[in-house]
C-alpha cells in the first residue's frame, strides 16, 4: 500500500493521519501562533504592526514547514478543515510540486480525532 494521508489543519493545529504497509499513524502539531496585542500610536503603529505582521507571519510559515515535512512523502494527501489554513498550505504544496499528490480538498469544522481517523479511512479504504 502506498501512503495515504488525511490532513485536518486549522491555524492552531494539524492533525496529520497516515495509511501505509507498516500500518496507520496519527501525529498532531501545533503552531504554537501566539496572537499578541497590537501597539497604537502615531508613526510606531505602522511599524509595530509590520513586525508584528512579519513574526506572525514566520510563525505560520515554519509551523506550515512542520506539517509539510510530514507529508512530503505521502503519495495521496486529503486536505480538510475550516478556515484559510489549508488554503495556505494547498499553495505551498503547489510551490513544491506537490499539487497532483491531492486527491481531496475541503472545508469542514473542528473534528475530534476520531471523526479525522474515521474520514480518512472511509475516503481511502472505499
Amino acid at each position: 500500500m502506498k501512503k495515504r494521508v488525511g490532513l485536518w489543519i486549522d491555524h492552531n493545529k494539524a492533525v496529520i493521519f497516515s495509511l501505509a504497509d507498516e500500518g496507520a499513524e496519527i501525529k498532531r502539531i501545533s503552531s504554537e501562533l501566539k496572537n499578541s496585542a497590537r501597539l497604537s500610536g502615531g508613526a510606531q503603529k505602522e511599524s509595530a504592526e509590520e513586525h508584528e505582521d512579519k513574526r506572525l507571519s514566520g510563525q505560520l510559515n515554519d509551523y506550515y514547514n512542520e506539517v509539510f515535512d510530514h507529508i512530503c512523502d505521502a503519495e495521496s494527501i486529503l486536505i480538510f478543515g475550516p478556515g484559510e489554513a489549508k488554503s495556505e498550505l494547498k499553495k505551498k504544496l503547489e510551490n513544491k510540486k506537490l499539487y497532483g499528490n491531492i486527491v481531496g480538498f475541503e472545508s469542514t469544522d473542528k473534528m475530534t480525532d476520531n471523526q479525522i481517523v474515521a474520514k480518512v479511512r472511509k475516503h481511502f479504504l472505499k
